[in-house]
């Protein structure tokens, strides 16, 4: 039956439906997708409404206590991505929609839209003598001179106060001002391949198509996308960049700016009031054009034209917990629904996109020559069985490395492994460091000198004797970036060497400064993990060297040669980028895998080929969809219990392979167990899955489902 003044509300909790209440003659009818507040098991949660007078099962309901939005905070399209969502993902619409909210906007912070003048100094001179005794407003000063106009947002976020700005203003030091005019950039001449990318992407259509731009690293992929931004802008409609790591955020921003003036920016790294702002501004239409990592692909739109996914293989775009959304994905969807284009560019696209370009699902457009003329580097193996290593650099390498330095160039050292060494032993007994959290080593690091699992993050100090047999024979064993760097700064004393990985770059603005540091020209060594293989532009690194390129090829993960080869790929692309030829190294003790010999020979597209060809054969993902069910609980018998009964519950002709322990079982103190459903289409699988949902596990078993997982890990 229908009872007047109901609502459906979505709320926030781990629980596969939505819930009826009442609204008080005293309260607004809520429309969907207006926030309300609600009383939900003796807490009071922000929910959102999903539909108005739904059929009720009794009369007898409790009343929401508050309203929040007259006009719905999200719109009708995201409403319907967020039932997508929950379809496609098996994740509860609650959190789902708890998801796509904003952190300020999820607990009920006003969405009223305020714009804030732009503070800007009044004369560009160093204003130092006359703020000597006052260095808080000498820096303010500072930094609006140096940095341009900036809102009171932005420099509280920078560590300034309207107590500091205020005497300014007194001084007419600053004054409000609009944003400034900058002389902008014009575009690039476009070479003949990236002439024809541009002209089958067709900025005039309208209309939703997807299409791959498959480009080497180089081949002046972004110079498109900027193109055919201009375009969307030009007729009045907003664009939407997703960019997989923040790291990238910066230079990428730049770079549009240096183009079109602002633009807007969306990532972790802001405060939840600066992120609710900027999503208030692109929804009101404020925002043309926005660049953000995975969660921007929720941000609501007064009029989007167009999505464009650059380095659409990462991994960054996956989530890994809570809803286990993939934002390339999701990018599809959206462009589908909205009638619009989507872009997604890679120079190592990942297997599944390339099947849907392979089969015509997606327009595929390849750019195969560097822009500018730069000569694509040419590439080598070295067979290091036989050799002596000095922390981990062969001879012949060492030489190659040396010849690089004295024609004044940089080099760049790949190892995708942090800290100093990966274990801690005794040489005597076999004793290794390991985490009590986890089924993991404790990677050993110098300088501080300390044991850290880099799974869970639990910190040790660094034994002197042995715990098992109390001998003193303990020794750091195997090759991280610390190490590398010990080695080559007692090599090359004389030359500046510059090491990039998440224990030196714990900041944007630190990494930000060693990439300036970096790019001054001089020459210099480079090393570092996968932080310095995607995206930047080094022009002035000649040698990239790959100290290690087996380990990846060696997991149990069936993922894991496709994100080798992408790494190496990627890595390899910083190489030669400018007028001098660069030259690729990788050492090995397996140069016959024939995954690596069919990347070096036939290069990405060759080993691409190859690999599909492999996971056809074996039934994977693209060629079956997949989902990963996992379960973790502080007894390994009850995780595995629990998915047991879940496997008998799979109907057919799904096929659940499992359970068995996770590669890493124990993780943070929890053992983890999983289970693997495969299908023939996409269809039963879903089908399978909604039967699962219901089912209950013991209180101190909690387990999830992964529809398409990134990893099986």
């Amino acid at each position: 039956m229908t009872v007047e003044r109901t609502v459906r509300l979505a709320i926030p909790v781990p629980l596969h439906q939505a819930f009826d209440y009442a609204v008080p003659d005293t309260l607004d009818m809520p429309h969907p997708g207006a926030r309300v507040r609600a009383n939900f098991a003796n807490r009071h949660l922000v929910a959102v409404c999903l539909e108005q007078n739904p059929q009720v099962t009794h009369p007898s309901l409790k009343p929401i206590q508050e309203v929040l939005d007259v006009v719905p905070c999200l719109t009708a399209e995201l409403m319907s991505l967020a039932a997508w969502l929950s379809a496609y993902y098996h994740h509860p619409i609650g959190e789902v929609i708890n998801t796509i909210l904003p952190s300020a906007a999820a607990r009920g912070a006003s969405l009223t839209f305020k714009h804030e003048p732009l503070w800007a100094t009044t004369t560009q001179t160093d204003e130092s003598e006359r703020l000597k005794g006052a260095p808080k407003q000498q820096a303010l000063h500072t930094y609006l001179r140096e940095q341009g106009p900036a809102d009171m947002a932005t420099l509280r976020e920078a560590g300034f106060t309207r107590a500091q700005l205020n005497p300014l203003v007194q001084k007419h030091l600053i004054q409000e001002s609009g944003p400034t005019r900058t002389e902008l950039e014009a575009p690039l001449t476009l070479n003949a391949e990236q002439s024809s990318a541009l002209q089958q992407l067709d900025p005039a259509r309208l209309g939703y198509r997807t299409t791959l731009l498959e480009g080497i690293t180089g081949s002046g992929k972004t110079e498109i996308y900027l193109q055919m931004i201009a375009s969307v802008v030009e007729r009045g409609r907003q664009a939407l960049i997703l960019v997989p790591e923040i790291a990238l955020t910066p230079q990428t921003v730049q770079r549009f700016e240096r183009r079109f003036g602002g633009t807007g920016v969306m990532h972790s790294n802001l405060s939840d009031a600066a992120r609710l702002k900027t999503w208030l501004q692109c929804r009101n239409g404020d925002i043309q054009i926005l660049i953000g990592t995975r969660s921007a692909v929720f941000t609501p739109f007064a009029d989007l034209g167009l999505i464009v996914v650059d380095e659409e293989h990462d991994s960054s775009f996956k989530q890994h917990d809570g809803l286990r959304y993939s934002a390339r994905d999701v990018a599809a969807k959206r462009a589908q629904e909205l009638d619009i284009p989507l872009i997604l560019g890679s120079a190592t696209p990942a297997l599944e996109t390339l099947n849907n370009a392979m089969t015509g699902r997606y327009q595929h457009l390849r750019l195969t020559r560097r822009a500018g003329g730069a000569a694509i580097p040419t590439w080598h193996l070295i067979d290091v069985r036989g050799h002596m290593l000095d922390q981990g650099i062969s001879p012949p390498l060492a030489k190659v490395i040396s010849h690089h330095l004295d024609e004044g160039n940089q080099v760049l050292i790949f190892l995708n492994r942090r800290g100093y060494a990966p274990s801690y032993l005794c040489t005597h007994c076999k004793w290794r460091a390991a985490c009590s959290e986890c089924d993991a080593a404790l990677t050993y690091h110098h300088n501080p000198r300390r044991l850290i699992c880099h799974h869970c993050g639990l910190r040790a100090g660094v034994p002197e004797v042995c715990a098992e047999c109390g001998g003193h024979a303990l020794l750091a064993v195997g090759l991280g970036t610390q190490r590398t760097e010990e080695g080559l700064r007692a090599r090359y004393p004389d030359i500046a060497l510059f090491r990039v990985d998440r224990d030196t770059m714990r900041t944007q603005k630190r990494l930000e400064a060693q990439l300036d540091a970096i790019n001054q020209g001089t020459r210099a060594i480079l090393v570092g993990t996968q932080m310095l293989a995607k995206g930047h532009h080094f022009p002035n690194v000649t040698l990239v060297a790959v100290l290690n390129a087996d380990n990846g090829f060696l997991s149990t993960d069936f993922r894991a040669p496709e994100r080798t080869a992408q790494i190496i790929t990627q890595v390899a692309g910083r190489s030669g980028r400018e007028a001098k030829a660069g030259e690729v190294y990788i050492q090995t003790m397996q140069p016959d895998n024939p995954i690596l010999t069919s990347l070096i020979e036939h290069g990405y597209p060759g080993f691409a080929a190859r690999e599909l060809d492999v996971r056809k054969g074996a039934g994977f993902p693209p060629f079956q969809p997949m989902a990963l069910i996992r379960a973790e609980s502080a007894q390994a018998s009850k995780a595995t219990a629990f998915l047991k009964h879940l496997a008998s519950q799979v109907p057919k002709p799904l096929l659940a392979l499992g359970p068995a322990p996770a590669p890493i079982a124990r993780l943070g103190g929890l053992h983890r167990v999983q289970l693997m459903i495969m299908a023939d289409n996409r269809s039963l699988l879903h089908r399978g899955l909604n039967v699962l949902h219901d089912l209950k596990a013991e209180r101190d078993v909690r387990w999830s489902i992964d529809v398409d997982p990134y990893d099986t890990f």
